[in-house]
C-alpha cells in the first residue's frame, strides 16, 4: 500500500504538475499480478489518484481514508464555507480543504495567517490537520489512512503487509498495520518530514526514485 504524492509522485510546486514516473508504473503493474492487494492510499480524490498514477488493478481510497467513511458526507456543507476562504491556492476536495502555502513569497508569514483559519475551522467543529506546507480542513470523524489501511486488510483477509508514506497522514497508516503479522513501513524522507515519520519506520529512502529500487525486489 503507498501513498501517491510525495512517495511515487516528486513533490512539486503545485499537485495538478505531479507525474509519477513511468518506472514506477511498469513496478506497480508488476505488482499488481503478484500479490493480493495493491492499494494507494492518497489526499486526493480516488478518481484523481487513479488519473495520476494510471495502473489498473490497484485499489484506489482518496481523501486520506475519508472516502470509506459514510458520515463524513454530512461534514461537506461546512467545509464548502472555507472553500470560499480568500487565499491564493485553496483546494476543495469536497470531503477536506486544503489550503497551500508552497509558493508563499514569505512562507513563514503565510502559515502563521492560516492559524486563525485552523483556529475558525477548529471552532465550527471541524478538524485543521497540519502536513508538507498545507493546512488540511477534514471532518472530526474516525476515518484517515489508519483505517482504510485496516479496511483494506479486512477485505482481503491481508496478515502482512507495506505501506509506504512520507507525510502527516501517513503516520495513520503506519499505526493501522499493527496486529499484522508482518508490517514494514517505509518512510520517504525528506527535510520537510513531519516529526515522528522516520523514527515510526523500518526502511527509509530519501526520495520515490529510491522507493522504486525497492518496489523491483518485492
Amino acid at each position: 500500500m503507498l501513498d501517491v504524492d510525495g512517495t511515487l509522485a516528486p513533490i512539486v510546486a503545485r499537485p495538478e504538475l505531479a507525474e509519477v514516473p513511468e518506472d514506477a508504473r511498469v513496478e506497480l503493474r508488476r505488482l499488481v499480478g503478484r500479490y493480493g492487494l495493491v492499494a494507494c492510499i492518497s489526499g486526493r480524490t480516488g478518481a484523481d489518484a487513479y488519473r495520476l498514477v494510471g495502473v489498473d488493478g490497484i485499489a484506489y481510497v482518496g481523501v486520506h481514508g475519508l472516502e470509506l467513511a459514510p458520515d463524513a458526507d454530512a461534514w461537506r456543507a461546512p467545509l464548502r464555507a472555507f472553500a470560499d476562504v480568500d487565499w491564493p491556492w485553496v483546494e476543495d476536495k469536497g470531503l477536506t480543504v486544503a489550503f497551500h502555502w508552497r509558493e508563499a513569497p514569505d512562507e513563514d508569514a503565510a502559515r502563521a495567517e492560516l492559524e486563525s483559519v485552523a483556529d475558525r475551522a477548529r471552532a465550527s467543529g471541524l478538524e485543521a490537520r497540519w502536513g508538507r506546507k498545507v493546512l488540511e480542513l477534514r471532518p472530526p470523524v474516525d476515518a484517515d489512512k489508519g483505517t482504510a489501511v485496516r479496511t483494506l486488510l479486512a477485505e482481503h483477509g491481508l496478515r502482512r503487509a507495506l505501506y509506504a508514506g512520507d507525510d502527516t497522514t501517513d503516520l495513520d497508516a503506519f499505526r493501522g498495520l499493527e496486529g499484522c503479522e508482518v508490517a514494514v513501513r517505509i518512510a520517504v524522507a525528506s527535510a520537510e518530514s513531519p516529526t515522528g515519520l522516520r523514527e515510526a519506520a523500518d526502511v527509509i529512502v530519501a526520495s520515490p526514485a529510491e522507493l522504486v529500487e525497492i518496489l523491483r525486489v518485492l
